[in-house]
């Protein structure tokens, strides 16, 4: 069964595009980086662990949290389903399609017949329309294809993956009861809790805290990196091209920061939407800077990117200080 008259989401994101395509199906078009904004996306997280390949350098909130976000600040309601259970995951996810409605899935990308760049990555989510016999009818970033279909094994395998950022077959919907809020006070509220997150990290890898941090890890990696090629090309690429919008997702928020003062006519976005326009900058040199490091192997790169992550943190901190200060 195929959703007749679907209409995707383009986007360039994973979860803004599965959830965006969602929200088109009740009357809710906004977007990318409206998605992004309103969902307080920017982060900041400098991850490693022993059973990683590499060290995971990410520039957004934790998985879930962005869909979260959207509907507790546009007032909808959304639906969670997880099980361990292969059957009941795939009756959880074709109940909705057989009512005419798209359903959200998280799953890790590696078993995706369509992904051409094969790597294991458990946080990625896609819309699904349809099915049939054989195949599972996908949506998915624009880079990936959009409209797009995988075998049903293939889907299986993908939602049922265990790992860093992998959930127990994780499904989503949903719907909408009443009016959302005023769009304006949506805007303002969810710029103010994303730069209180922001200035207040948990730990010293998260948050501007964190970028600081990464400015003496990469040196670490780069001396103890079996792979320096490998390690910091392949970073470079996640950090550009994996669904992030290019700039560690700086550019989507910059765009959102944009588009939130033409519709507020806010003097102080404004200049934050300045500031990120030069912090995303930075971010793309950032990357790189990764890349020839491991083109040469030599460490004079990461040291230039390591003193560009030190300017970054004390921007992004900067930035973030002038947006919570701006009235809700």
């Amino acid at each position: 069964m195929i959703i007749k008259d679907f209409s995707k989401f383009t986007g360039q994101h994973c979860e803004t595009t599965a959830t965006g395509s969602l929200l088109k199906q009740i009357g809710i078009d906004l977007s990318e980086p409206m998605l992004f904004g309103i969902g307080e996306g920017l982060g900041f997280i400098f991850w490693n662990m022993k059973i990683m390949d590499i060290p995971f350098i990410g520039g957004r909130v934790k998985p879930d949290v962005l869909t979260e976000n959207i509907c507790r600040n546009l007032n909808l309601n959304l639906k969670v389903t997880e099980t361990t259970s292969k059957k009941k995951a795939w009756e959880n996810a074709a109940k909705h399609i057989e009512q005419g409605k798209a359903v959200g899935l998280k799953l890790d990308c590696y078993h995706l017949e369509y992904f051409t760049n094969k790597f294991h990555f458990a946080g990625h989510y896609v819309a699904m329309y349809g099915y049939d016999d054989e195949f599972a009818y996908l949506v998915d970033t624009d880079q990936q294809g959009g409209k797009v279909k995988t075998s049903l094994k293939s889907l299986e395998l993908a939602r049922s993956e265990t790992g860093p950022m992998s959930s127990r077959n994780r499904t989503y919907s949903i719907t909408k009861d009443g009016n959302s809020d005023d769009l304006k006070k949506v805007i303002l509220k969810a710029i103010n809790n994303n730069a209180l997150e922001f200035l207040n990290p948990p730990i010293k890898n998260i948050g501007y805290k964190g970028i600081l941090k990464t400015s003496t890890e990469i040196k670490k990696w780069f001396e103890n990196s079996n792979d320096i090629k490998g390690d910091f090309q392949t970073t470079a690429m996640l950090m550009e091209k994996a669904g992030t919008g290019g700039s560690l997702f700086r550019n989507i928020y910059r765009d959102f920061l944009k588009e939130s003062y033409e519709l507020l006519n806010s003097e102080e976005i404004q200049k934050a939407y300045q500031d990120y326009s030069e912090i995303a900058d930075l971010w793309k040199k950032v990357s790189e800077l990764f890349h020839q490091a491991g083109e040469t192997a030599d460490i004079k790169y990461i040291n230039q990117a390591s003193e560009i992550l030190i300017d970054l943190s004390k921007r992004e901190r900067s930035a973030m200080e002038k947006l919570v200060e701006i009235n809700t």
